[in-house]
């Protein structure tokens, strides 16, 4: 029994298990200290997921990226561009929300195998290739507009401000109502997502070749696996994300300007890292890359709840955390070289 639980803490298990006691100490805090200002009501953990629906889609795609051993810093640009280019589309060319969406998941698409091809097939550094297309994209979205564009597109907002009532957790207000907790469609779509990649990296050939990539490309290649389509359909399907993670995103936002979601490929990372993925690659778990966002949402929370702090303090906090993560990381990798040999 002891072996099996040992067996079971190794590894990204162990990153995943003191990434979920994190969570759950920093919300527990919350509630102690800010338990008077309803802290610990439902709806204020549903809003951890409404508020990071864009950044759970965007995490979950930099977590397959940096299995493989790459990097993706273009994902809060390609969001920007995306955003404004619904915007656009929908505003002033008097375009559909459905043609619109599906346009900007197309050209992310293809923003997505062209880096893949880059870093894939010409073997040029991830870091490089996806700072050119950091730089490209931003570049696109102040082409289409230097100014913000709000959407009054009515299917788009419809969609946008769509509340789905939950049927548990019900709790009563002032007037002795009994009030249930919401969640929005971005939710229920990063979800999914979530669910689907998880599923495709645990068990299916593809995901099996991911980490085998990630951990060593030349055992990789010995078992017969062809690394450059394994690492293409990766950034492939990264950009897909990377633009479903924007419109996401915009359903929040309702609309587009040059500096949205700028940095946001720093909370993807830093989400993916604090979940337990290693930057060396060959091991990360996308549930851990949600719990990485949960705990920065939660961080936000508390600051908000607090009230007199600056915003800026949840970029320190997250800071710090993404240090301790890595020289953790880096003592484990150490740990486990050493027992290896």
């Amino acid at each position: 029994m002891v072996k099996k639980l040992k067996d079971k803490l190794q590894g990204n298990n162990f990153l995943l298990m003191i990434t979920i006691v994190l969570f759950i100490a920093l919300y527990i805090v919350g509630i102690a200290v800010f338990g008077e200002k309803n802290f610990g009501k439902p709806q204020v953990f549903f809003n951890l997921f409404i508020n990071n629906a864009g950044l759970i889609v965007t995490a979950v795609g930099m977590t397959m990226v940096l299995i493989t051993g790459g990097i993706d810093i273009s994902i809060g640009s390609v969001i920007g561009f995306t955003c404004m280019l619904l915007a656009w589309m929908m505003e002033k060319k008097g375009m559909s929300a459905t043609a619109s969406i599906i346009i900007v998941l197309l050209i992310g698409t293809l923003f997505g195998l062209v880096q893949g091809i880059l870093v894939a097939y010409f073997k040029i550094q991830p870091f490089i290739v996806t700072l050119a297309g950091m730089f490209f994209a931003r570049g696109l979205t102040a082409m289409v507009s230097t100014e913000m564009i709000s959407i009054t597109n009515e299917s788009f907002l419809k969609m946008a401000n769509a509340k789905i009532y939950l049927p548990i957790l019900g709790t009563m207000n002032k007037k002795g109502h009994l009030v249930y907790p919401y969640i929005y469609p971005s939710v229920i779509i990063a979800i999914v997502v979530l669910v689907i990649i998880f599923i495709v990296l645990k068990f299916t050939a593809f995901g099996r070749a991911v980490y085998a990539v990630g951990g060593n490309e030349q055992s990789a290649l010995l078992m017969g696996l062809n690394v450059k389509r394994t690492k293409l359909k990766v950034y492939v399907l990264n950009g897909f994300l990377a633009a479903l993670g924007g419109f996401v995103f915009c359903l929040n936002s309702c609309g587009g300007f040059v500096e949205q979601a700028r940095g946001f490929e720093m909370d993807a990372i830093a989400s993916a890292v604090i979940g337990g993925t290693l930057l060396t690659g060959g091991v990360g778990n996308v549930i851990g890359s949600l719990f990485g966002v949960l705990i920065k949402g939660t961080i936000e929370s508390i600051i908000t709840f607090q009230g007199t702090l600056s915003s800026w303090w949840t970029k320190i906090a997250i800071a710090a955390l993404l240090c301790f993560f890595i020289i953790f990381q880096s003592i484990f990798a150490k740990l486990k070289a050493k027992k290896a040999a």
